[in-house]
């Protein structure tokens, strides 16, 4: 029989002796195989990418046609015919509506009566002063005679004057009944119907018939922050970009489904001030567009160049950490000891990170096994490759 001491001794001892195995199981789990063979752990280690590229800011923006036009009629009328589809391409000249223009050719009828009757009045009166200027040289008739004979002549060309003028306009406002495109474009849909009273002239309650708008080539709006802009500014400055002022500046741009940059343009033009309320400045940028493809008012992205060409250090984004506000890399340096340095990166390109500062091209960054270095600890490097994306 067991003492009841031995039994209580027994308990402890088999707790004791459980709690110790955990222990060494937990401790054998934990340690890695390199560690139980007492090798440093493994890293994978490469240099920076060096590539030769272009850095690009993307600005999202907007489509613009270059010309629109409301069109309105300068005179008023009944509607009689309409000459386009809703939404046809026209060209410059095309005929777009008619106003009846009936009372307008009476009226160019009428003025082109007064005219011939306001000739027939010079007419006589010239022939008038040619008498009185033959009575006066034989003082057979008084001077202010002959000066109301000048008078009338004078009187009767204003008056053939004014009438002429009539005409004009009475022809102008003939015309005005055929009312033709003033730019190529594509239409907008009509916005009244054949038989209608339409209001012309040029004040704003003339009536408004449809619109057009251009196509081929387009603009593209976007604005810069002013940070952006200043950093622009000191590159000009420093002969390391061209100055968009002077145009040329070659852009591309892409619709929001695209994923490389098919359209090609420049930039053509730069705001002269800052918008104070939101910081920015207007640019704009022109793209050929004879396909018609691109409608004014679609968003798009465009690509400015923001340096020139240059071999540029990249890095996969996995291989940068962050230390509070810094953004750190491991390298591995001769004596296979991890180093930790601080690096500015810059924008993505080919798939990388581009690294502004910080970094050698010789330098053997971690790429793959930060968790199991840290700096100052020593570590196996193993070579590893750094693999670029096809750019657009």
């Amino acid at each position: 029989m067991v003492p009841p001491f031995a039994t209580a001794y027994l308990r402890s001892f088999t707790k004791r002796a459980w709690f110790i195995a955990l222990a060494l199981w937990i401790a054998g789990a934990a340690s890695p195989a390199n560690a139980q063979s007492g090798q440093p752990p493994a890293v994978t280690v490469s240099p920076p990418l060096q590539q030769e590229l272009i850095e690009y800011q993307e600005f999202t923006g907007q489509f613009a046609a270059i010309d629109y036009v409301d069109v309105s009629a300068r005179v008023s009328g009944y509607l009689d015919e309409i000459h386009f589809e809703d939404g046809q391409m026209i060209n410059e000249g095309d005929l777009l509506f008619v106003i009846d223009p009936r009372p307008f050719e009476a009226d160019l009828r009428a003025a082109q009566a007064d005219v011939a009757q306001a000739q027939a009045r010079l007419d006589l009166a010239q022939q008038q002063l040619q008498r009185a200027e033959e009575l006066l040289q034989n003082n057979n008739i008084a001077e202010a005679t002959y000066d109301e004979r000048v008078e009338e002549v004078n009187a009767a060309s204003a008056a053939l004057d004014l009438s002429s003028a009539h005409e004009a306009l009475s022809q102008l406002d003939l015309g005005y009944t055929r009312i033709t495109a003033p730019i190529s474009g594509r239409m907008s849909r009509r916005e009244i119907s054949v038989g209608n009273l339409i209001l012309g002239g040029t004040s704003g309650s003339a009536t408004l018939l449809t619109n057009i708008v251009s196509l081929d080539p387009i603009y593209f709006e976007f604005d810069m922050s002013e940070s952006y802009y200043l950093a622009y500014q000191r590159a000009i400055a420093a002969g390391q970009l061209q100055s968009q002022r002077d145009g040329g500046v070659q852009v591309n741009a892409r619709l929001f489904d695209e994923t490389d940059w098919p359209l090609e343009g420049t930039i053509d033009f730069v705001d002269n001030r800052i918008d104070r309320t939101s910081g920015t400045i207007r640019m704009r940028a022109v793209f050929p567009n004879a396909d018609g493809f691109i409608t004014p008012g679609q968003f798009g992205v465009l690509r400015l160049p923001a340096s020139p060409r240059y071999d540029a250090l990249l890095l996969p984004d996995e291989a940068i950490l962050s230390d509070q506000d810094q953004r750190i890399v491991l390298i591995v340096n001769g004596d296979n000891v991890v180093e930790s340095r601080v690096v500015r990166p810059g924008p993505r390109e080919y798939g990388l990170r581009i690294i502004r500062s910080g970094l050698e091209p010789t330098d053997s960054v971690i790429i793959n096994g930060m968790i199991r270095a840290r700096p100052g600890a020593t570590v196996t490097p193993e070579p590893g490759q750094i693999t670029a994306a096809d750019q657009p």
